[in-house]
């Protein structure tokens, strides 16, 4: 009997140990440091104005934040800077350097905030159409890139733990379907890498690459959780695909991270599909959604895929509701994190635009889907069944990950589980 109760102890302690698992919310902060010494002016949903961003921020419930870093942006300027070509035309949100990132970095995790780093491994933005070499190793050799990209990634790694600053999460490659560290711009062999990755002889230099940063990290920053970043979130063949070649490589690594926007990916039901396929096929990892976004006003430009949204303020709070509510029906999803959701032009001078952050640039005031997507991050607690139903939310499940209807007094006897509390039927 004794054994019989150990048991069952044991596998509740371990259900809740499952549903209370750690959500991570936050976004891509990267240009704060821009925004603030332009004096933008950022406020709450009632127009009271936050005198430092970071704190207030995660009183609202965010926990984590995202950096990107290039390695030389400032040579990438001067080379490019009087092109016009879409490919190398130099853009000044790409400006993150060690030294640019350094303060920022410093100042989340002095916050109390987890910090996800995000190694573009080029002096420029890095993606599946633009993975180009840094200018200072264009002219190695893949065996030289091995080493370099090794030494790199555990220099850059030791000079930030020199300063305090531990990244919770690494990425090792930004949007990196189709492989990173093409070549130089513009030669026939970086043409041949930016193929489709078909090409056995491309797997293994990919692989190599990999392994060797991620070995940096695992010595550098040994708690670090390593994040393997795609954005084929509609295509889930080539999504499956990959992420079979990083186990068939052996490829040491914790979490899948994927790009999930909309306008560009899909409705919804794209994304809820991409996880289900993910969570069957590798269950032992966990996954996160580490860039995604929605607009508050006008169509974001170059887009294309239909959306379920109007492109206001509401509409942006709508997608965002039915983001959680979907991350929420997958178990193995514990991350969200919104991209250039600090941008804020308000009362500033800089120039540009962009449609689908989490402040309105018309007052400087946070939208209504910040508020919603920091719900995810909501810890649970247990409490007994309440007299009146109608304010529980409307996904439920039972320890047995089903979903179920709303509990109320006519449900069976258990623990039932939904965003933010559990609740006991006797």
């Amino acid at each position: 009997m004794n054994k019989l109760f150990t048991a069952l102890l044991t596998l509740i302690v371990f259900c809740f140990a499952s549903v209370n698992a750690q959500h991570y919310v936050g976004g891509d902060i990267s240009l704060l440091p821009e925004y603030e010494k332009s004096g933008a002016v950022y406020k709450d949903v009632n127009g009271t104005i936050i005198p430092d961003l970071l704190p207030w921020l995660k009183n609202q419930g965010m926990n984590a934040m995202r950096v990107r870093l290039f390695v030389n942006p400032k040579k990438y300027q001067e080379l490019h800077k009087n092109d016009t070509g879409s490919d190398t035309k130099y853009d000044p949100n790409a400006c993150q350097d060690l030294e640019y990132i350094t303060p920022i970095c410093k100042k989340i995790v002095d916050n109390g905030m987890d910090l996800m780093l995000d190694f573009h491994y080029s002096d420029t933005w890095a993606d599946p159409a633009k993975q180009w070499t840094p200018i200072d190793w264009e002219n190695l050799s893949d065996e030289q890139l091995y080493q370099k990209i090794y030494d790199y990634t555990k220099e850059t790694l030791e000079t930030l733990k020199s300063q305090g600053i531990v990244p919770a999460f690494i990425q090792p490659g930004n949007e990196i379907s189709y492989g990173m560290l093409w070549g130089k711009l513009g030669s026939a062999e970086s043409s041949l890498k930016k193929v489709y990755m078909n090409n056995n002889a491309n797997w293994d230099r990919f692989g190599k690459l990999l392994s060797q940063a991620i070995k940096a990290c695992r010595e550098v920053c040994p708690e670090a959780k390593i994040v393997i970043h795609t954005e084929r979130t509609a295509q889930l063949d080539v999504e499956k695909y990959f992420y079979d070649k990083m186990k068939e490589m052996n490829i040491d690594y914790d979490i899948i991270g994927l790009s999930y926007y909309p306008y560009f990916h899909g409705k919804i039901n794209v994304l809820d599909s991409s996880l289900s396929m993910l969570e069957a096929n590798y269950p032992e990892k966990n996954i996160m959604i580490v860039e995604t976004g929605y607009s508050y006003a006008w169509e974001v430009p170059g887009t294309d895929k239909p959306v379920d949204y109007p492109y206001t303020s509401a509409g942006q709070n709508q997608f965002a509701t039915a983001l959680v509510n979907t991350l929420e029906k997958h178990s193995s999803v514990d991350g969200l994190f919104w991209w250039w959701m600090e941008y804020n032009a308000y009362s500033t001078s800089l120039s540009g635009w962009y449609n689908a952050p989490l402040f309105d640039s018309r007052d400087g005031k946070a939208l209504p889907a910040l508020t919603t997507i920091c719900s995810f991050s909501k810890s649970s607690g247990v409490t007994e069944l309440p007299a009146d139903n109608s304010t529980i939310p409307t996904l439920w499940y039972n320890l047995q990950g089903q979903p179920v209807a709303a509990p109320d007094a006519h449900s069976a006897p258990g623990i039932y589980v939904s965003r933010d509390k559990k609740i006991i039927i006797r």
